[in-house]
């Protein structure tokens, strides 16, 4: 005989009225707003209650009453089950693969075979189409996301995408961005993918220091090495790390050679690759297979950009920088209380990456406005020579990086500038946004158009201060064309 939760009232009876009602409330969710809105116009009161059902959901579980069916959730390639008594009406609500599944079935137990991370948080799983909450830890978002994508809970499986994107950079022993990538690239999920691999490019530096740095596959690794929005110290740090995940991972030769050829040694100043010539035992074991490559680094040192490109295609990816966070190619900016006023500094870098002109420097102006308003937004003088009052709220942050003199020297070169946004996220300092733009356009038009900095709880803000890095990219005129 059933057994009874009220006095009087059959279990099935009360099961299905609750979950009735859960299932009308969730379908009227997005109306809810509106409806509030004229209940409140009539003079009525919302009275909402859904945290004690919620609870009660979950008791429901927890103790099976009024259960029908029971789940059983078997390990593959062991003997363990796990044994979990449900209510059909529950799961056919939330999942039309479940609804399938109970109304084929034989007996009124139904038998899951789940891989060992997916049968481990299967509990959780169920838990969440009860009450609609759910725990993550890092761990846990890849196997939660199977079983979401598995039995069609497409909430939960939006809300495990969105988990991840925003804990990227939270701390984990062996990392979880590489699983993460990987498993983004498995099921398709570009958008995922795309902001790993986002994440692992702009914040190279630290994921090269990491355990995770070792776990990463080759496709992965060589995807990174051709990319030029990388951020890190220098191409030296990079050659090192490439040196340490061969060390590790003893991948075939053709993979070794694909690896060391998209390194930027024209980017590696020619004392450092003399010592790796001779102390590098990667570089000595497939010296042949890069020697061509060293050979025009070291012409590049040896030559003005304009005679090399008299006889080389200098627009090649060798002669071409990432976004070094050395102080030879730009400078870190902490800007306190940015919304204040507006701010200059000033910044000197190398001419260029090449050793013919290491020595030469460049001095650069940067100036930070937190409310810059265009000229046909400005405050303007009447007739009579007063002037017109303007609203300056509309303003929006604006950065200018310029060189401070001009000279002979920038002859064949033409300068990137990149603008980091620093943030502290999960309480570790990460990279929030980069801005380019070129010598030609002085500032970046987009910059920080999205961020409150008159927030002092802003995402793009690190104790009430914006924290920059100004990376100038001296780059070979495209229309130099080498000779033949």
């Amino acid at each position: 005989m059933v057994r009874s939760l009220e006095q009087g009232i059959p279990a099935w009876v009360y099961v299905g009225t609750l979950l009735l009602f859960i299932h009308f409330h969730s379908a009227t969710v997005r109306g809810a707003a509106l409806k509030q809105e004229v209940a409140l116009d009539n003079g009525a009161t919302v009275l909402n209650h859904s945290m004690s059902l919620v609870q009660r959901m979950e008791t429901l579980l927890a103790m099976g009453n009024g259960s029908d069916v029971t789940l059983r959730v078997q390990t593959i390639n062991t003997d363990e089950v796990k044994v979990i008594q449900a209510h059909s009406l529950v799961l056919t609500l939330q999942s039309d693969v479940f609804e399938e599944m109970l109304l084929s079935r034989n007996s009124s137990a139904v038998v899951l075979r789940e891989t060992p991370d997916c049968a481990a948080v299967f509990d959780k799983f169920v838990r969440y189409l009860y009450c609609g909450d759910v725990s993550v830890r890092l761990d846990q978002a890849i196997s939660l996301h199977k079983l979401a994508s598995k039995y069609h809970v497409w909430g939960l499986q939006q809300g495990l995408t969105q988990y991840m994107t925003q804990h990227l950079s939270s701390d984990s022993p062996t990392g979880h961005v590489v699983g993460w990538y990987n498993y983004a690239l498995q099921i398709g999920d570009m958008a995922l993918r795309d902001s790993c691999l986002q994440y692992l490019s702009w914040n190279l530096s630290s994921v090269l220091q990491s355990g995770e740095w070792g776990s990463i596959s080759e496709d992965l690794l060589l995807s990174l090495l051709q990319r030029s929005d990388l951020i890190l110290q220098s191409e030296l740090e990079l050659y090192e790390a490439l040196e340490a995940w061969i060390s590790q991972n003893q991948p075939v030769s053709m993979t070794v050679e694909s690896a060391l050829r998209a390194v930027r040694y024209g980017m590696i100043p020619p004392q450092h690759l003399f010592r790796l010539q001779k102390q590098s035992a990667l570089m000595v074991k497939y010296y042949e297979s890069i020697r061509d490559l060293l050979y025009l680094a070291f012409q590049f040192h040896s030559a003005s950009p304009i005679q090399l490109a008299k006889y080389f295609d200098v627009n090649c990816s060798i002669f071409t920088p990432r976004n070094y966070l050395s102080s030879s190619w730009g400078s870190p900016w902490v800007i306190n209380n940015p919304t204040r006023d507006d701010r200059s500094f000033s910044f000197q870098t190398q001419l260029g990456p090449s050793g013919h002109d290491s020595s030469k420097r460049v001095t650069w102006n940067a100036l930070f406005s937190p409310r810059w308003l265009p000229l046909s937004a400005r405050s303007t003088y009447t007739e009579l020579g007063a002037m017109q009052p303007t609203r300056t709220d509309g303003g929006r942050p604006r950065i200018i990086v310029t060189p401070a003199t001009s000279s002979p020297d920038f002859a064949g070169v033409s300068f990137q500038k990149t603008v980091i946004v620093m943030a502290k996220q999960q309480g570790k300092v990460v990279v929030r946004h980069v801005y380019n733009f070129h010598q030609s356009t002085e500032e970046a038009g987009d910059f920080l158009v999205d961020a409150d900095l008159q927030r002092r709880a802003s995402e793009y803000l690190i104790d009430s201060s914006l924290y920059l890095h100004i990376v100038i990219k001296p780059l070979y005129h495209t229309l130099l064309v080498a000779r033949k």
